[in-house]
Parts: structure tokens; C-alpha cells; sequence
């Protein structure tokens, strides 16, 4: 009798244990939480979901409608990391602020396009056409890069293009000018409202204001973008195991195609060697 019952509480403690490991598999469960503009970064994000949860990781979103906040809520450790900002804007946003970040590798393009509710073509733009872009300076090299691909400017060949501004213009024969204080998501509004303008808007917001980037613009950049939106993560997580394996799953085939059906040329993804 003492056997059997020394027998059943082996049992049972073995039994505790066993629930025990499991709990403690469940909460070895990887949480990282990443800041994302809505469109089309916090839906990408939400694709990779399923697989990241696999993988034993839970992806948290937290969208952002701005490209300041998500850097402010990185370097604060609110995030893990941010997905809405490409390398110029990150690059330069390290300079002005200090921020001690990196980025993970680069997953998509958004071609940067110029869009008028008037001007039918971009060979038909009047003498002394105004010129609406963003405050931030970082895009103001690939709006003019493609102005000047299009044969209405020419820029200084000691500037690089990345960091062209409307003072490296040496050639501007339509007198074209140029109106740069505006915050990047109240542009498409403006290309609403502004008759007989041209406005830069980048696809993001392009494709949350219902424009087709790929009919819509008069004129879009190319897959040789420079732009690419990256991973940004500060530096000490850079070879954080998690946020890699997110970075990695974007990569993924199955992902790259979702955003090539998703959003129609709109968005071009990269395959992390850009």
C-alpha cells in the first residue's frame, strides 16, 4: 500500500511539473512592440503577424500618423522599433536629434510622386507653377531629383540629390517656386483644394487620401529609389534576436508578394540587400 501510494504521488508530482513547463513555454512568448504609420507599414505589419506568432513571437502595432512621434516613442523605450521612415529621413533625423539608432534592413520603397488637380500632364505645367512639398528636408532632394528628371529644373552637379534644396537650383526655366512648410499628411489636401499647383505627396499618404500613385501622379520615382523604408531600432537592440526575426519575415517571399498584391506597384518591396 505505502508503494502504491509513494507510486501516486510521484505521479502527481510529476504531473505539476509537467503543467508547470508548459506555463513556463507560454511565457517565454516574445512580445515586441513596433510603431508604424498606417498605411502601408501597420498593414504589412499585420500580415506578418500570423507568422511572427509561429515563431513565438506577438507583435504589437501602434500606429502613428506623424514622422515624429515614432522616433521620440523609440528613443524613450516605448517601442522596440519603428517602420514608417526611410534612410535619408532616419539619417538626418540621428543628426538633428542625437538619436542613438540603427536600422535593421530595408523592406519597401514608396515612390515618392507629383500629383495636380489641374495640370493634366507634366509637360503642359504653366510658367511660375508653385511647388508644394513637405517641411521635411530629407524628401526635398527626391522631389527635385524628379522635377529635374522631368526636364523642369536642373540642380547643381556638386550637390548630391539626396540633399539638393531648392537653393542648389541652377537652371529653372518655367520660374517654377517652391512651398516647403507643409506637414507631409496635409498634402494630399492641399492637391484637393490648391487649383493650377503641383504637389509632392508620398505614397502613404497618397494611398489613405484614395489616390493611385501608379495612375494618379504625373510623374512617380523608379524602383532605383534611394529611399528605402527601413527597421529602425536603437543600436544596444540591434542584434536582438526578435526584432531580427521580424525583420527577416518581411523579407520573406510570402511577404514581399503580399505587398506586390496589396498595393499594386504602389509599394515596391526590397529584398534587404538595399
Amino acid at each position: 500500500m505505502k508503494k502504491i501510494l509513494a507510486f501516486i504521488s510521484v505521479l502527481i508530482v510529476l504531473l505539476l511539473a509537467a503543467c508547470g513547463g508548459s506555463g513556463e513555454g507560454s511565457s517565454d512568448s516574445t512580445e515586441i512592440k513596433v510603431g508604424a504609420s498606417s498605411t502601408p507599414h501597420a498593414v504589412i505589419l499585420e500580415e506578418a503577424k500570423p507568422i511572427l506568432e509561429e515563431k513565438g513571437i506577438t507583435l504589437k502595432i501602434e500606429e502613428y500618423q506623424d514622422y515624429v512621434l515614432p522616433n521620440e516613442a523609440l528613443a524613450d523605450g516605448d517601442l522596440d522599433a519603428n517602420y514608417f521612415q526611410h534612410i535619408p529621413y532616419l539619417n538626418d533625423q540621428i543628426e538633428k536629434a542625437g538619436y542613438n539608432f540603427t536600422h535593421l534592413g530595408g523592406i519597401h520603397i514608396e515612390p515618392m510622386g507629383i500629383y495636380s488637380k489641374s495640370i493634366k500632364s507634366i509637360d503642359e505645367v504653366p510658367e511660375g507653377t508653385e511647388v508644394l512639398m513637405s517641411r521635411s528636408v530629407a524628401d526635398h532632394g527626391r522631389v527635385l531629383s524628379l522635377l529635374e528628371r522631368e526636364g523642369l529644373i536642373k540642380l547643381d552637379e556638386d550637390v548630391k540629390k539626396v540633399e539638393a534644396t531648392p537653393d542648389d537650383i541652377v537652371k529653372n526655366p518655367k520660374n517654377l517656386t517652391f512651398s516647403y512648410d507643409y506637414d507631409p499628411a496635409f498634402l494630399p489636401e492641399l492637391y484637393n483644394s490648391e487649383e493650377d499647383t503641383l504637389v509632392a505627396i508620398n505614397t502613404n499618404y497618397a494611398i489613405q487620401a484614395d489616390l493611385n500613385p501608379m495612375e494618379d501622379a504625373l510623374t512617380i520615382e523608379g524602383e532605383e529609389s534611394p529611399y528605402v523604408n527601413v527597421v529602425a531600432v536603437k543600436k544596444e537592440n540591434k542584434d536582438n534576436e526578435a526584432l531580427n526575426t521580424l525583420v527577416d519575415v518581411l523579407h520573406s517571399e510570402e511577404i514581399q508578394n503580399f505587398i506586390l498584391e496589396e498595393f499594386e506597384g504602389a509599394v515596391v518591396p526590397v529584398d534587404g540587400t538595399k
